[in-house]
Order: structure tokens, then C-alpha cells, then sequence
């Protein structure tokens, strides 16, 4: 059985998963694009060594940060282990926030080696419409179908044509469990958050790693990380800095609600603060109603 756990950031996933894993005796395969890196623990909320509570956790910490490591490269390294854990007989869930990644992971989704997929975060709709024009394409897709507008870039900067279906799940006992809250809930928990991140040390964490930015793609693109940049030129404040990633993280957290919506047929359930093991049982609930129906 795979359980594949998808929501924005901040929302509960890391806890929600680690509980599935002890009540199905499950191992943990990361989906996060940024947490396969070495030394961006802090500004990626990275789970833990305690937090794990000795659960497996797989495709975390494992790429050094001056690598690029594609999505091609992930889809290689995902699909061979969940092979690996289901020949076990185990149990495997899934968590993280780059749908990408997933995407890539569980469909038939085809990518060349070599080639690296963006979701463009740092961009918006009408900025990548804006990088299409100039490649002067004919048929432009819709501003608001950021999903077209992305598959489009990325096969324009890669100078290839890409054919795929990327519909047909390829492991066919998925359970899709999507966690949410109400927006303003979310917005709210994602700024404690970077507050927190501050407090743990992400100044000192990111201070640390400076130079790796003139080699590291991820660094220069990762939120809580890239932000730094016009900090260490002078160009603003710790406060602005600190400001533009709970504004960068809470823009992600609704490009995140757009593509699980468009690309995964999953169940949403609500996140509650205050008690989240109702939030569990509910998870539990629902996931042996679809065991037993199998």
C-alpha cells in the first residue's frame, strides 16, 4: 500500500505522516524538491531526527548542494525504491510539497536525462507567458492555465519536445490524502513558522552555506533561502528579508492548493490544531474504508 500525503507548506504533513508510518509499520519516502539536499534543514522545515521517531525516511539529505539534481534524477531514484519496498511487502508513504516530484514519481510521466523541470515558483503566470513570447510561439496557451504555461517552458528552455501522457498511475494501490486548512489559518501558521525558523537559526544556517550560492542551483532557488541574497548585498534588512519569505512561502502555499487540485484525484480533510490526533483518526478512518473496498 502507498499513501501519499499532499498539502501547502505548513499544514501538518511531517506529523501526519510520521503517524501513518507507525500505524502501518510504513517507511517514508520524501517529495519534497528541496529537502534532498544536504545542509538546507532550517529554511526547508526539514523533518527531524527526533521528529522521525525512528521511522525510515528515504530521498532526504542525500544530494550534496553544489549537485543538480533533476526531477529526471528523482524519478529514477523514487521509482527504483518504492520497486525495492513493495518486493519487501512494505508499506510506503509518501510526503512532501513539490507535486512535481510525485507526479513524476507515481505517473507515466517521461523525462530525458539530463533535462531539469521547473515548476517556476518565483514566477508569475504572466511572467512566464512574458518568457513564452519571446520564443515567439504561435499558439499561446490561456494566462491563467499555469499548468500548460509551465509544461510549455520548460520545453522551450530545453530545446526538446516532450510527449506525455502522465495520467496513467503506475502503482495502482494509491491512497491520495490531502490536508488543508482555512486560508487565513494557514497564512498565519506559515509566518509563525518563518518566525520560528529565525529563532532555530536559519541566519546562522544560511550564513553558513554562502558559499555554495556562486555553485548551487538549489540555494538560488529554494524559498528561505534565495531571499538572502539582497541581505548579504546591503540591500535590505534582516526585517525585509524575513518579510519576503513568509510572503514567497504563502504565494507557494496557493500555486501548491492549484496543482494537487488539477493533477491528483485526493481527499481533503482539515487539519485541527488543536486536537490533530482527530485529524489522524479521521486519516485512518477513511484509509480502512478503501483498504476494505480493495
Amino acid at each position: 500500500m502507498i499513501i501519499a500525503i499532499l498539502g501547502p507548506t505548513a499544514v501538518g504533513k511531517t506529523a501526519l505522516s510520521i503517524a501513518l508510518a507507525k500505524k502501518y509499520n510504513a517507511e517514508v519516502i520524501n517529495f519534497d524538491a528541496m529537502q534532498v539536499y544536504e545542509k538546507l534543514d532550517i529554511g526547508t522545515a526539514k523533518v527531524t531526527r527526533e521528529e522521525m521517531e525512528g521511522v525510515p525516511h528515504h530521498l532526504l539529505s542525500f544530494v550534496p548542494l553544489d549537485k543538480n539534481y533533476s526531477v529526471y534524477d528523482y524519478q529514477k531514484d523514487a521509482r527504483s525504491l518504492i520497486d525495492k519496498l513493495l518486493k519487501e511487502n512494505r508499506n510506503i508513504i509518501l510526503v512532501g510539497g513539490t507535486g512535481l516530484y510525485l507526479k513524476a514519481m507515481l505517473f507515466d510521466y517521461n523525462f530525458t536525462e539530463g533535462t531539469t523541470y521547473k515548476e517556476y515558483n518565483d514566477l508569475t503566470n504572466e511572467e512566464i507567458l512574458a518568457k513564452i513570447k519571446s520564443y515567439n510561439v504561435e499558439e499561446l496557451p490561456h494566462v491563467n492555465n499555469r499548468k500548460r504555461l509551465v509544461r510549455l517552458l520548460n520545453k522551450l528552455e530545453n530545446n526538446e519536445s516532450i510527449t506525455n501522457n502522465g495520467n496513467n498511475l503506475l502503482y495502482k494501490n494509491t491512497i491520495f490524502i490531502g490536508l488543508t486548512t482555512n486560508r487565513d489559518v494557514l497564512y498565519d501558521k506559515i509566518n509563525k513558522r518563518v518566525d520560528i525558523m529565525f529563532d532555530n537559526g536559519l541566519l546562522e544556517e544560511v550564513e553558513s552555506l554562502k558559499d555554495y550560492f556562486k555553485t548551487s542551483k538549489a540555494l538560488n532557488t529554494a524559498i528561505g533561502y534565495k531571499e538572502f541574497i539582497p541581505y548579504f548585498n546591503n540591500e535590505k534588512t534582516l526585517e525585509e528579508i524575513k518579510d519576503d519569505i513568509k510572503k514567497n512561502s504563502r504565494h507557494y502555499a496557493k500555486r501548491q492548493y492549484t496543482f494537487f487540485n488539477h493533477q491528483f484525484n485526493l481527499t481533503w480533510f482539515n487539519t485541527n490544531y488543536n486536537d490533530f490526533n482527530k485529524t489522524i483518526n479521521e486519516v485512518i478512518n477513511y484509509i480502512e474504508n478503501i483498504k476494505h473496498n480493495l
